[in-house]
């Protein structure tokens, strides 16, 4: 027998359609299907809007590329300023301006610190290096812990014991900024075997943070260096390793030397640039003037910073620190670090040609 609402329920369904409702399901992000409905698509394409600062015709500006690498714009050598994408050049000149603010100041060693040598520092860096090999840290998080390390050092005085501590902090905020799955406190005590106990790091990483304003973002060699690479590299069809690795490691060198703190992270990077080039093809002048275009810097304003990396390249300065050398000695790295060099870069390849 029926009942009254199952009769009246089986009536209705006879007179209109069935509907059927589908169940909702979640999804990934890989597995959401493309919407492409007519109706919402534009009747036009999309212009780029012309920038009324810059000179050059709507003709010019690229087309705009959903897979566009910010480290590795598109250069043209006939047009270079011209044919940049207008984006990758307000971020370059944005970071040229960061670049001077957030810096160490020069001569702090000798104005601030009265328990720490330059020597010193070179022997914290050299062991962070090692320490960074051994997490598998970016290249970012090593030189932004140099960073702290030297912003600190120019405002707060360090006891010598307290040193070691201060580079292992720095690197623990680097790489919390910069690490997708960064080491936790604890891993920093016992890579010094305990010599610091997990509420002593927890200290200074105040202490370091309440210094540095939490400012913590800063340009560094390695910013600019991804970007100048793929403009300097001799092959822009296919990627040169050794070319990388060996810009990289010059990078780290600079780390270990005082004295670089005195330049700006690009003027450090062109000048690694700069060296890596005339390694690889010494007789090939190493600067020429797309790269001054590009890269912004003459020939002569690279001098002094790239005498001092190669004094470091061939071990003339800050021979007794060896994880950077040994790090770039591996395979992995395309043996950079035993690559051949002439003790002395001809002085024409400073002057303008």
């Amino acid at each position: 027998m029926e009942t009254r609402a199952s009769k009246k329920r089986s009536n209705t369904a006879q007179q209109s359609p069935s509907v059927i409702v589908l169940k909702r399901q979640r999804v990934v992000l890989g597995e959401i299907p493309d919407l492409s409905f007519p109706q919402f698509q534009p009747k036009q394409k999309l212009q780029v809007r012309r920038n009324p600062n810059l000179n050059n015709s709507a003709t010019d500006l690229p087309s705009i590329d959903s897979n566009l690498d910010l480290d590795k714009p598109i250069y043209n050598k006939t047009n270079a300023k011209q044919n940049t994408d207008p984006y990758v050049s307000d971020i370059f000149n944005y970071l040229r301006t960061m670049e001077k603010k957030r810096r160490p100041m020069v001569g702090y060693m000798e104005n601030v610190q009265t328990g720490i040598t330059s020597n010193m520092r070179g022997t914290l860096v050299d062991w962070l290096v090692e320490v960074a090999d051994e997490y598998k840290l970016l290249p970012e998080t090593l030189h932004l812990s140099i960073s702290y390390i030297d912003r600190f050092l120019s405002i707060q005085p360090v006891k010598r014991s307290n040193f070691q501590l201060l580079g292992v902090t720095s690197m623990l905020i680097a790489s919390k900024y910069e690490e997708i799955t960064p080491p936790k406190a604890v891993d920093f005590c016992e890579i010094t075997d305990n010599s610091y106990d997990l509420e002593e790091v927890i200290k200074m990483e105040a202490d370091i943070l309440k210094s540095l304003n939490f400012e913590m973002g800063n340009p560094n060699v390695i910013t600019f260096l991804k970007r100048f690479v793929g403009i300097a590299s001799e092959n822009k069809k296919t990627s040169n390793l050794q070319f990388e690795y060996l810009c990289n490691y010059l990078a780290e060198l600079s780390l270990l030397d005082y004295e670089c703190i005195r330049f700006l992270p690009s003027i450090v990077a062109a000048s690694v640039i700069f060296l890596a080039r005339f390694i690889i093809r010494p007789r090939v002048q190493p600067w020429t003037s797309y790269l001054c275009e590009c890269l912004g810097y003459k020939y002569a304003e690279l001098k002094e910073c790239v005498l001092i990396l190669q004094d470091l390249y061939l071990s003339r300065r800050a021979a007794s620190f060896k994880a950077v050398r040994d790090k770039y000695k591996q395979k992995k790295f395309k043996y950079v670090a035993n690559l051949p060099s002439p003790p002395e870069i001809p002085h024409n390849y400073f002057e303008e040609e």
